[in-house]
């Protein structure tokens, strides 16, 4: 019956979703082929599999991290900040896509890393939700002695911890990616809870914008924010796993 169930649910999700989303990618096809042919006209002196080439080019720089700028090209997607954001965002197993390793030895290093890095995240991501859990339950034991109420106080202090994670970790930090990436807010929530549930489309990612410059304590203050925001949004999906059984 959970299968069925779990089946069904999908489904739905998929016919949702091509229904929503497969007209604005026909259209979209269409504007680039209407772009891509126009171009031709305009400047006959360019042929398509040359133009072709240089188009799979830039897609392969920008998978890479590079863009243009003008005559130069940008780097400083693989620098430290750079980089440890790229690990986090792999042993947490979002990644976005955005960035990959071009190398051989990066490759095979990733692969090393994300084979201990992973259980080493799970460890920690469990150790900071039980440090969470305990602060809940000792503000609710406290509540509890001080003004003798029991149901009351746990479902307080929950509801208080709720709120607060809330705040926290979905409803301020589109703030921060408003003025940093220049995102509405429906883009930065959006932002928000694709990367804390990990499923990390890549479609929204951080500091790759070659025309903003970025501070350099960005990259780490929103590597900490993962951190603990999946963390709490760990517990919140394990309290609606309990609730739903």
């Amino acid at each position: 019956l959970l299968l069925v169930v779990y089946m069904g649910y999908v489904g739905l999700g998929a016919s949702v979703l091509r229904a929503l989303e497969r007209p604005a990618e026909m259209q979209a096809a269409q504007h680039l082929l209407q772009q891509h042919w126009e171009l031709l006209g305009n400047h006959t002196c360019l042929q398509g599999p040359a133009l072709r080439r240089l188009i799979e080019g830039i897609i392969q720089a920008y998978k890479s991290g590079i863009t243009l700028q003008g005559n130069t090209t940008s780097l400083g997607k693989w620098d430290f900040s750079g980089s440890f954001f790229f690990s986090i965002s792999a042993i947490t197993t979002i990644g976005y896509g955005n960035l990959s390793p071009s190398t051989v030895a990066g490759r095979i290093f990733c692969i090393v890393f994300a084979l201990f890095g992973i259980p080493l995240n799970l460890i920690l991501l469990n150790e900071i939700g039980q440090l969470m859990l305990l602060g809940v339950q000792h503000c609710a034991h406290c509540l509890e002695e001080v003004f003798h109420w029991q149901k009351k106080a746990s479902l307080l202090i929950k509801t208080c911890a709720l709120v607060t994670g809330l705040l926290l970790f979905l409803l301020l930090p589109p703030l921060l990616f408003s003025d940093k990436e220049g995102w509405s807010y429906e883009e930065g929530f959006y932002y928000s809870f694709i990367t804390l549930s990990t499923i990390g489309f890549g479609d929204y990612v951080i500091g790759m914008n070659p025309d903003r410059t970025y501070p350099g304590w960005y990259k780490n203050v929103i590597s900490l924010w993962i951190l603990f925001g999946m963390a709490w949004l760990t517990l919140v999906i394990k309290f609606c796993i309990n609730f739903l059984e």
